[in-house]
Parts: structure tokens; C-alpha cells; sequence
């Protein structure tokens, strides 16, 4: 019924079924992963107004297991993304897996618990966990304008610091500021509003 993609490298499909509504995935090395994807099979549709909150769980030898909700998928979203990178051990709330056996320090689990719609809508996921919405290209260029901006800023002087160089050009940092400013809510109206 569910599948887990772990950054790209492994692709599990065999999900252990713990209780009849819920599965988990186990993640070796989980310390070296930034996102996991957990989504539908498509072979079996949840039951009508039924759903699966996502759960991540760190083996954590002092307190036992702690899960922390990361969100949910649905037939209507049978896919989702989530950053485990930013979620800390020992953090972590109400959970339906109860008491689950020990896992071996460096494997985390990725559980997945069949809830009503209701259910879902009432829960709160780790903030650590939400995926930046915008997109890569987006998220390079506002990093690209910001470098840019520091980089140039670097090198501000007053008019009165300068020595005249008639080699030289000289470019207010003000201009570079507006340019950067523009830049930004052009791309935030409309990322690709440079393909025109």
C-alpha cells in the first residue's frame, strides 16, 4: 500500500504492518539522510475519508522510541516530502504506535498510521519537518541575488575614501541595492518572469 524513498538511494515498498492500520518503514543510517518520501502504491486506495499521518522515530536508547509527527497523505495527495534532517532526538508528542521494540542504534523508523480525515486535519506536524515550497531554481536565485548584494557591499567606500582611477569603473551601491530589490519582487510575483 505505501512506499518510502530515502534521499534518492533506496526505494522500499514492503512496509511492515505492526497493527492493521498501521506500517513502518525502518531507515539504516538515518543519520546521513536530509528527506525522506513517503507515498502511495496506488495498487490499494485508502477507504473512504481515510488517510495516513506520517510518523519519523529516532532509536534513542534513554527514553525508548520517540515519534515525531512529520504529516500526512491521502488519495487526494498520495505523495509527500519531508526534511528529517532538522528534527532533534527526544522531541516528540502523542503517537498511535505505542510501545515498539528497540531498534538498533543507527536505524530510525518512518511509521505510517491509517486515521480518519478528521483526524488528520486536527493534528500539528514538527515545524522541522515542512519542506520549503519554493522551488530549487527559486531558492538558488534569491541565494545568488544575496551573495551577490554581500559580495559588492564588501567593497563599499565612501566618496571621500576613493582614489580617482581612470581605468576604473564605479558603481553606486545604491544602484546595486535597487537592482536587488526589484529583482527579489519581480521573482517573487513570478518566478520565471525572466523566460519573457
Amino acid at each position: 500500500m505505501f512506499g518510502c524513498l530515502v534521499a534518492g538511494r533506496l526505494v522500499q515498498t514492503d512496509a511492515q504492518q505492526v497493527a492493521n492500520d498501521k506500517f513502518i518503514f525502518n531507515l539504516p543510517d538515518y543519520e546521513n539522510v536530509n528527506h525522506v518520501v513517503v507515498f502511495m502504491l496506488g495498487t490499494v486506495p485508502f477507504p473512504t475519508g481515510m488517510g495516513g499521518a506520517v510518523y519519523f522515530s529516532f532509536p534513542d536508547p534513554n527514553c525508548g522510541q520517540v515519534w515525531q509527527l512529520l504529516g500526512f497523505i491521502t488519495n487526494e495527495k498520495p505523495s509527500a516530502i519531508f526534511k528529517i534532517s532538522g528534527l532533534k532526538a527526544g522531541e516528540g508528542g502523542v503517537h498511535p504506535f505505542g510501545v515498539m521494540p528497540a531498534q538498533a542504534p543507527s536505524v530510525a523508523q518512518v511509521g505510517v498510521s491509517v486515521e480518519t480525515l478528521d483526524q488528520l486535519a486536527q493534528q500539528t506536524p514538527a515545524a522541522a519537518s515542512a519542506v520549503s515550497t519554493l522551488d530549487t531554481f527559486t531558492q538558488f536565485t534569491q541565494k545568488m541575488l544575496e551573495s551577490l548584494y554581500n559580495f559588492t557591499s564588501s567593497f563599499a567606500m565612501t566618496q571621500a575614501q576613493m582614489t580617482p582611477n581612470p581605468s576604473e569603473m564605479f558603481i553606486p551601491a545604491s544602484s546595486i541595492l535597487k537592482w536587488y530589490e526589484n529583482f527579489q519582487r519581480r521573482l517573487q510575483q513570478n518566478p520565471y518572469f525572466w523566460k519573457t
